[in-house]
């Protein structure tokens, strides 16, 4: 990324342009802009209705984002950052297209069909073409009709199928190149992040009650989708206004049985909004300079205490994507790691789903409980380890296989398996550890513990690995030899001059 970038010298901010440097960012990071900048409102001032005209002009930090931004398209990305985009956006893709399968992914597409109009972005895993604002939304929530996509602990979030959908979008909006759209995406992971782990990330969520899995991919997809449309310095600035007006999500996510709502929130509704904000302002609609300083921000709105100069810790340095786990396993994050140690111990010493007599498996205490028993196969933990004590391995096709909860030889394994809440496991949290114990017919006992689960930055998976999962979940949907061009394209963007023509690659035949 750059070392070297100046201001857009079309910015309305009564300042100077300025030099931005990695230095700079890194300087600016440690700004002490806390709480106390930012003081409780009297009473009297109370939003009558009527603008202040008193506004001042972007703040520091907010004018070494928005360079950033607006930069970010024109700055080669290092060979090894480039490649892990590519690992997250093949990965989304897939999940795109085989959530197509899925009942909250052919309600999107239902919705896509019924409401026509535009038709310049790819609906994936369909011969739909619609505006860049319903498609994104539509493959977003594709992106996240599953427990496949990625996510990314320091923010609490899932930014793929948010970050990709609208960079997509976008991108096909404005026609840009595939080198174009490798740049947007990996802005998209970065600044996206940043807002919630900003907030507080998992401490935030869970004492306020707003969703990180809703601000995080929003803030990632208006990023990405902002680049992909060329927006200049002060056009990020007033984009990011119309993003933090549109930021909005609950907890309640959580009471979704179907996973409909749900992938709205993670995914949909994220890139939708983002997708929106870009073109809004590239339109040449203005807005606010600084949402994120001065009376009424968006920090005072959701946590008052944060530190607005984390938005650019490390920016151009550290690459959130490089941070960003892929799952392995097409389950529900908290089975990643038992799955992973089963295999282990397959390894260690080979044995039959008949001669495990007990098999015990320890996770945290809110990690147990999002697994605990549930109705629907591929978050439950106690019918994915039967099916993979039975199968050895576990495919896309036998997570979703929702008659196989009822299959005696499953049920049967099933009985075996005991789901053990362990508070010590909590504490360790965002980390998700597991401790599987397994006792066979003969009194052999088996232990193995799993702490960096394959796929996070501590244990990464291959190319070659990421390329098995993408086919399992590709091709059921559009074919193998559909398949295996699209994952050549992918590996390829540099050499794609305009990303539109992925589409044919992305639909059915």
């Amino acid at each position: 990324m750059p070392t070297d970038m100046k201001s857009d010298h079309s910015d309305r901010t009564g300042l100077k342009p300025q030099r931005l440097t990695r230095r700079n960012l890194l300087e600016l990071a440690g700004l002490a802009i806390g709480g106390a900048a930012f003081p409780s409102p009297p009473a009297f001032a109370l939003n009558s209705g009527v603008q202040d005209k008193s506004a001042k002009p972007a703040g520091a930090v907010m004018n070494s984002l928005s360079t950033y931004m607006s930069e970010a398209s024109n700055h080669a990305l290092p060979d090894e950052i480039a490649e892990k985009a590519k690992h997250h956006i093949l990965d989304t893709i897939a999940a795109m297209i085989s959530g197509s399968t899925l009942l909250p992914g052919k309600r999107a597409l239902e919705f896509a069909h019924a409401h026509g109009g535009d038709e310049t972005c790819t609906v994936v895993a369909s011969k739909l073409s619609r505006g860049a604002i319903e498609a994104s939304m539509t493959n977003g929530m594709l992106a996240h009709s599953d427990e496949t996509d990625d996510s990314h602990a320091p923010s609490q979030s899932h930014p793929g199928c948010a970050v990709v959908p609208a960079a997509l979008a976008a991108g096909e909006q404005f026609r840009i190149s595939g080198t174009h759209f490798l740049r947007a995406v990996t802005l998209g992971y970065d600044i996206g992040t940043r807002v919630t782990m900003t907030l507080g990330s998992q401490q935030f969520e869970a004492e306020s009650h707003w969703s990180t899995h809703s601000i995080a991919p929003l803030f990632g997809a208006a990023a990405a989708a902002g680049c992909a449309a060329g927006l200049s310095a002060q056009q990020m600035r007033w984009m990011l206004g119309y993003t933090a007006h549109q930021s909005s999500g609950l907890g309640s996510w959580n009471q979704d049985t179907e996973h409909i709502q749900k992938a709205f929130h993670f995914g949909g509704m994220t890139a939708r909004n983002g997708v929106t904000s870009a073109l809004l302002v590239q339109s040449g609609w203005t807005g606010v300079d600084d949402v994120f300083s001065g009376k009424d921000n968006f920090f005072q709105a959701y946590n008052p205490k944060a530190d607005p100069s984390g938005l650019l810790d490390k920016l151009g340095v550290r690459f959130e994507v490089a941070r960003t786990n892929i799952k392995k396993w097409p389950v529900g994050s908290p089975i990643q790691a038992a799955l992973d140690a089963l295999e282990l111990l397959r390894k260690q010493r080979p044995f039959e789903g008949g001669e495990v007599k007990q098999l015990d498996v320890r996770l945290a205490t809110d990690e147990a409980a999002i697994v605990n028993n549930r109705k629907i196969p591929d978050i439950c933990l106690q019918h994915m380890m039967a099916v993979a004590l039975l199968d050895k391995t576990v495919s896309f096709a036998t997570a979703h296989d929702a008659s196989k909860m009822n299959d005696a030889a499953v049920l049967r394994e099933r009985t075996k398996i005991n789901l053990i809440p362990d508070a010590e496991l909590e504490r360790l949290m965002p980390l998700r550890v597991a401790v599987v114990e397994l006792t066979l017919a003969g009194g052999t006992q088996l232990h193995q513990r799993v702490d960096n689960v394959r796929g996070t930055p501590e244990n990464p998976m291959t190319r070659d690995e990421i390329l098995a999962k993408a086919r399992d979940l590709i091709t059921p949907v559009l074919g193998p030899e559909k398949c295996s061009v699209l994952l050549l394209k992918i590996f390829d963007l540099e050499n794609v001059s305009d990303i539109r023509s992925l589409r044919p690659l992305l639909q059915l035949s």
